[in-house]
């Protein structure tokens, strides 16, 4: 009789150099322990903290480890309830041009995420591939239905009122998470129902993301190296 084989973990580690930020990722898609970000003079000088610090988006536990450093306090708390509610490990470290505006950092992080996202993913085989979820914040409701298309496109309704968020302008939520879709190849619908407060309408699409997303990538027994697509192909 033989042993039923442990299904690989599926990790990734990115890399994203430009003129206008510097950005390490190292992500796990199953939880579990992450190695440190290797160290380079992009991320020395004491702007960023060491990643042996507690931060406001740093936690680890049984299961998960989670470090974050954008240098955008609220784009951290996304990305912290995203990764926690997804079941990731996720380190991200981020040297961005912030004295212009949050708009790089934004981008370039989703963009590294995404294609983290994709690569530890690997070949889309034998998959859910779709997956939904809703989820509240007191008065806040979110939805967001999500499909490993290989196909990527975003569709997103937040309904923010403020045009801040801490120092995060809300226009680069619709356009991070665009972002992301892109370069992790997928179709994402994004959809915050009611809420009267943005910061729960931001964080409840967040978490809804999550949930679907951790459905959609979860493996399905007795489909393994499917593709599942009437195409034959994603």
């Amino acid at each position: 009789m033989s042993t039923p084989k442990t299904p690989s973990m599926r990790v990734a580690q990115v890399e994203r150099i430009t003129k206008e930020t510097k950005i390490q990722i190292s992500l796990s898609l199953d939880g579990g322990i992450l190695d440190y970000l290797p160290s380079t003079a992009h991320f020395q000088g004491g702007k960023i903290p060491e990643q042996t610090e507690e931060t406001h988006a740093s936690q680890t536990s049984q299961t998960q480890q989670i470090w974050i450093w954008t240098g955008i306090g609220f784009l951290d708390h996304m990305l912290h309830a995203l990764s926690k509610h997804a079941g990731w490990s996720l380190r991200i470290r981020v040297n961005g041009d912030l004295d212009i505006d949050d708009h790089h950092t934004t981008e370039d992080t989703f963009l590294a995420l995404g294609a983290a996202f994709s690569q530890a993913l690997g070949a889309r085989t034998g998959l859910a591939r779709f997956g939904y979820a809703y989820a509240p914040l007191d008065e806040a409701l979110s939805r967001a239905v999500i499909d490993l298309s290989n196909r990527p496109y975003f569709h997103g309704e937040f309904g923010f009122t403020s045009p801040m968020l801490g120092t995060l302008n809300t226009q680069m939520i619709e356009h991070g998470l665009r972002s992301w879709s892109q370069e992790a190849g997928v179709t994402l619908h994004v959809d915050v129902i009611r809420g009267g407060n943005d910061h729960h309408r931001a964080e409840s699409a967040f978490k809804a993301l999550a949930v679907a997303t951790r459905g959609a990538i979860e493996r399905v027994g007795g489909r393994e190296g499917e593709v599942i697509s009437t195409k034959g192909v994603l």
